[in-house]
């Protein structure tokens, strides 16, 4: 999300002339309507991210209009326009962070404490979108509980782009003086080349990995380079278009934008080609510059719409972190959350431009260039600062265990961990009130070391990433979704003499069913990697596989798991056929129970409740969840199943934490430290099969 600050005035086609667009003051607040009723309601209006896009191709025509009528020639004209940009932006967007940082301190739990501290760095840094990019965040799939300054991704986008843009106009500039040209076909050549570039590697980069491709700004430039070629081509006299065609166009654009929010999704793949519907509709919208009776300039003017294209830049900064922490205060959002957190953004938003914007960008005192560069280095180094003493002291707590792990598990009762659903809540009864091991501060990080040593294959699944564990004569596949059984497995590595060698892949189950990703090369690629692990395991290389997997994608052709479980039993069935037929044994363990069906992060509920660990249990019926696979193994040779949901459930409780261990790291994967108290117990179930 981004704002050229005080760009309301730019010409029109065939050279209208300057004057204020109120069309782009509507265009902003369909801009903002879209990603807030995204965010408020995503399933309601699946598309509304590109809400983004028609901003960065109207800060694109708007910043390059500016250039254009004063080019900068002089070290001091980038200097006042980079000036400008920090007073239009820097004032809301810190206030905003540092507000959203103390309330996340004070509201939510501490397992999501370093995540905020390093993003409030970050959005300070103008680097947020880097930074998602590299943890791997799906923004367009985002939801209540995400990070908080998780939408300050396009804002750092942003302000990359204004640094770069002054200097490629200035450029342009100079290169058309020199050749004696119109400073506008400098410019037009400049932003068509590189928005040229930019669209071919969004195309390329959103097919390979499409959730980075979405946060870099390599893929964004095109949109802003495209508000820019029209802005060039709005600079001088073009031959006039028909008053039907300059009305229609119009509507046009503005038919695109709302299309793509509608009928676009999550998994569809964006940038890319995607991307051109919403911003060549907003280029159309502003190259048109619509006026008459017939064109949507009424529409566009409309009061409200002025109003909200007004606020749109800090309601775009407060609405995000209101719907991400609400719930942290009133639980999940109902209906009248989501009013309230719709009302209490629009009267933040008001405020903000009021007493924040308003004011730095209009006083004489604010708009002195000295005084910009001075208070904004001054208010971002605070800020920044600030942000790195809380990171450091949040890592030393969460880091710094309350008991140490080793401690505990060396000094295990009878009743510690498993232990206790083993010999029952009669002889082991629970206690709701110990702190668990490990804390709800340690619980996120409590992993195998799979995760640590890289081992797993993510989409687009072209890495196929092998580790080793042990080093006996026995050796032993791990294959699929099963890290979290690793520490179990390791201690049972160290008594019977195994290597374990892992083929880990998330999300993506080995399988002759074909799995809905997007793009749908990912698709053959998750395909592509299930029979590699089939040619790699399934030829005699190991005395025993262990695999165990989640349902977690919906099979292609089908538009429900209901109708996805009957194919997936069906394609998995097949590959264990193919699996079996080699001779090696295979040991399929059923799949958790799932609190993220309705409890969420097991560790941030245990926050949320210190000294009422049962409040963060659930049922055997609603953490239940979709698994075709034990099915498919039957009648199948040489093909066993191993269920050890009695150490997670029993017939009418599935606690969070047993034994006084939490049992999951987040929401769907079991602790190491509760993975360790289960290796007795797989080990007895791989003895009564005559296994390992």
């Amino acid at each position: 999300m981004q704002q050229a600050g005080g760009g309301r005035r730019a010409g029109g086609v065939s050279g209208q002339g300057a004057g204020f667009r109120s069309d782009i003051q509507g265009l902003r607040a369909v801009a903002i309507a879209l990603i807030v009723v995204h965010h408020l309601w995503p399933r309601g209006l699946t598309g509304g991210y590109v809400g983004i896009d028609v901003f960065f191709v109207i800060s694109g025509f708007l910043t390059t209009a500016a250039l254009l009528a004063r080019p900068p020639r002089r070290p001091t004209d980038w200097a006042e326009f980079w000036a400008r940009r920090i007073r239009r932006l820097l004032p809301a967007a810190l206030l905003v962070i540092a507000v959203t940082g103390i309330v996340t301190r004070w509201v939510a739990p501490s397992p999501i404490w370093i995540t905020t501290a390093r993003q409030v760095l970050a959005s300070t840094l103008f680097a947020e979108n880097w930074v998602l990019a590299a943890g791997g965040v799906n923004v367009p799939a985002v939801h209540a509980g995400s990070s908080p300054l998780q939408q300050f991704w396009s804002l750092s986008v942003a302000g990359q782009l204004y640094l770069l843009w002054p200097l490629l106009i200035g450029a342009s500039v100079w290169g058309a003086s020199r050749r004696r040209s119109a400073q506008r076909h400098g410019v037009l050549a400049a932003t068509g080349v590189i928005a040229a570039v930019s669209l071919a590697v969004s195309v390329w980069w959103t097919s390979i990995q499409p959730a980075v491709a979405y946060l870099a700004t390599p893929t964004r430039i095109w949109e802003f380079a495209l508000g820019g070629a029209i802005a060039a081509l709005s600079a001088g006299p073009i031959r006039p278009l028909p008053s039907a065609v300059r009305s229609g166009l119009p509507w046009l654009g503005l038919a695109g934008i709302v299309a793509s929010a509608v009928w676009f999704t999550a998994d569809t793949p964006f940038p890319g080609y995607a991307a051109l519907v919403p911003a060549v509709g907003t280029a159309l919208v502003l190259w048109c510059h619509p006026i008459g009776s017939w064109s949507p300039e009424r529409l566009l003017a409309l009061r409200p719409l002025g109003y909200l294209g007004g606020i749109s830049y800090s309601l775009y900064l407060w609405h995000w972190p209101i719907i991400a922490l609400l719930p942290f205060v009133s639980g999940p959002l109902g209906t009248l959350d989501t009013i309230v957190a719709l009302i209490a953004a629009i009267v933040l938003a008001d405020l903000t431009r009021s007493a924040v914007e308003d004011p730095f960008r209009r006083t004489r005192s604010a708009r002195s260039v000295r005084n910009t560069y001075r208070l904004g280095g001054v208010a971002v180094l605070v800020v920044a600062l600030v942000a790195g003493l809380w990171l450091s002291s949040t890592r030393a707590q969460v880091y710094g265990a309350d008991q140490p792990i080793s401690s505990a598990e060396a000094n295990a009762g009878p009743c510690f961990g498993a232990a206790a659903m083993a010999r029952g809540f009669t002889e082991c009864p629970p206690d709701p009130t110990v702190t668990p091991i490990p804390t709800a501060k340690d619980a996120g990080d409590d992993r195998p070391v799979a995760y640590q040593d890289n081992c797993w294959s993510y989409a687009p699944f072209l890495a196929r990433p092998v580790c080793s564990f042990g080093d006996g004569p026995t050796k032993v596949a791990l294959v699929g979704n099963t890290a979290y059984w690793l520490p179990a497995l390791m201690k049972l590595a160290q008594q019977r003499h195994w290597t374990i060698t892992t083929y880990l892949s998330s999300r993506c189950t080995p399988s002759e069913t074909r799995q809905q990703f997007e793009p749908p090369n990912v698709t053959q690629n998750c395909h592509d990697y299930g029979q590699w692990v089939l040619d790699q395991t399934a030829h005699g290389q190991y005395d025993l596989i262990i695999t165990t997997n989640r349902l977690a994608v919906l099979a292609v052709g089908h538009q429900t798991w209901v109708d996805t479980e009957p194919a997936a039993e069906h394609g998995f069935r097949s590959y264990l056929q193919q699996w079996s037929a080699g001779g090696t044994p295979i040991v399929l363990i059923h799949d958790l129970p799932y609190p993220s069906q309705t409890t969420g992060p097991i560790p941030d509920c245990l926050a949320k409740h210190p000294g009422h660990t049962d409040r963060c249990d659930g049922t055997p019926q609603s953490w239940g969840w979709h698994y075709p696979f034990s099915a498919a193994a039957d009648g199948v040779s040489g093909v066993h199943v191993i269920d050890m949901t009695r150490y997670f459930c029993t017939d009418t409780t599935c606690p969070a934490v047993i034994g006084g261990v939490t049992v999951y790291f987040d929401g769907t994967h079991m602790s190491a430290t509760y993975a360790r108290t289960l290796s007795p117990y797989l080990a007895r179930e791989l003895d009564r099969l005559h296994l390992g």
